[in-house]
């Protein structure tokens, strides 16, 4: 089919930069950022020394600067902390951990519940693996707008349990799921963390109007933004009972890291989400440890090339610089089953939200010379003549094939692979709602030098 003949519907594509290989520019101003992901303590029961080792490494090779752990009530959960931090201190890197109390798992009402958290924050007070942020103890949370710990009102009850100790030394960033109207009240805070801000709930594409609510009602203070690839859960009522999507649709985390580049003079820290919650769909590390539950939808559903994928936008975050991208490089996600099918012996049940996505195949082509890239499933079959940048398409999956990916140049074949696993499947066994990612050989690497954002509709 000739590039000019597709429906439009069918045809996507997006230009990230203007060619210039031989100057570097910023891409939004000049100031210091990090890259931080989420790391759920609660599945690494099973960590040895060398599990957190080779998973600081990995996180911190792909442009992460540190792990924002994730810590609930369990007594265990300790001692792997006390591995997390020796295991950073031996690397010796510029990788660091802080805390992010889990609120939704640990109690809050008394001021017993507060000297738990008072304990963890004065044990590794001037460790020097602990994340700093403006030479202080950077502390946060998921949820914890409720928590009064004995103390009357929320101010008076989280001081009590992250500042009283130590109150100079504190800059403490929580998510608490409040309207942004009412951040004015919260004088305990330094800053707030956004964290539904990495998806959209809706049937619209992400926009920055969340973060905007955010900052504008902040008054200054510091703000952390998500970033998150997919979303994805499937408990049943006799255990956590959740079980929806978010809309994944768009290629949403490379337009997410868009968002954030673009904005990046208002943004302080983006904090991706996850590191390793599978039962979210949202991991981007290995899938090891100890999972709650959701071998079924994650079993044999890597992520790693998304997190591969990050690192190139995080870079350009965090230096302001858009320099040294994989270039000839594609990058590709999808569910691996249609969204309308039925499957009457999966007792928990068609997730919530199925509707709001489709059945498409997304990829992220990086080229340093103009290319004919084709995407190929069954008779879904389309090709783009693409010149150099940054470009996304897409393929509609609508019956059982295995998807194949062609690239040609001057009418030489660059590159025909068959992305393993990344099979369409009409009949599924269960409700999966994952996505499997890929990316293509590393015959295809090459690196080019910085450049100037530029977008062209």
């Amino acid at each position: 089919m000739n590039l000019a003949t597709l429906p439009p519907a069918y045809l996507f594509f997006f230009t990230l930069f203007s060619i210039s290989l031989f100057s570097g520019t910023l891409a939004s101003g000049d100031k210091p950022a990090s890259v931080v992901a989420h790391f759920i303590v609660g599945n690494a029961r099973s960590y040895s020394d060398d599990d957190w080792k080779n998973d600081i490494q990995l996180a911190s090779a792909n442009g992460i600067d540190a792990f924002a752990l994730n810590i609930g009530g369990d007594s265990w959960e300790r001692d792997q902390i006390s591995k997390a931090f020796g295991a950073c201190s031996d690397l010796g890197t510029d990788f660091k951990l802080f805390f992010s109390f889990d609120m939704s798992s640990m109690p809050c009402a008394s001021t017993q519940d507060a000297k738990m958290i008072r304990d963890y924050i004065a044990e590794y007070h001037g460790h020097g693996s602990y994340y700093l942020f403006q030479s202080k103890m950077f502390v946060s949370t998921f949820s914890g707008e409720r928590c009064v710990f004995g103390m009357g009102d929320i101010n008076a009850g989280w001081n009590s349990a992250v500042k009283s100790q130590f109150p100079e030394d504190i800059h403490f960033v929580p998510y608490f799921s409040l309207d942004p109207s009412r951040f004015s009240g919260l004088t305990v805070t330094d800053g707030l963390f956004n964290w539904d801000s990495g998806w959209t709930k809706d049937d619209k594409d992400i926009t920055f109007d969340s973060d905007k609510s955010y900052i504008s009602n902040l008054g200054g203070k510091t703000y952390m933004a998500a970033c998150s690839p997919w979303f994805f859960t499937h408990y049943g009522r006799d255990t956590y009972n959740k079980n929806w999507i978010y809309r994944p649709d768009d290629w949403l985390f490379a337009a997410r890291w868009e968002l954030l580049i673009a904005n990046r003079e208002q943004v302080d820290l983006v904090q991706l989400l996850t590191w390793n919650d599978y039962g979210e769909s949202h991991y981007l590390g290995p899938i090891k440890g100890s999972q709650a539950g959701s071998d079924a939808w994650t079993n044999g559903y890597d992520h790693q090339s998304w997190l591969k994928f990050g690192s190139e936008y995080a870079s350009a975050f965090k230096s302001g610089y858009y320099s040294n991208f994989d270039f000839n490089r594609i990058y590709l996600w999808s569910r691996l089953f249609p969204a309308a099918a039925d499957v009457p012996n999966d007792s928990v049940g068609k997730p919530d939200r199925w509707n709001l996505t489709k059945d498409v195949l997304w990829a992220v082509v990086f080229l340093k010379q103009p290319s004919t890239v084709s995407l190929v499933c069954g008779s879904s079959d389309l090709f783009w003549r693409l010149s150099s940048g940054v470009w996304k398409i897409s393929l509609p999956l609508r019956e059982n094939c295995q998807v194949q990916v062609q690239v040609s140049r001057n009418g030489n074949s660059v590159a025909d692979f068959k992305p393993d696993g990344f099979v369409f499947n009409m009949n599924p066994s269960s409700y999966n709602f994952n996505a499997l990612d890929g990316v293509s050989p590393t015959k295809l690497y090459f690196y080019i030098y910085s450049r100037r954002l530029s977008v062209r509709l």
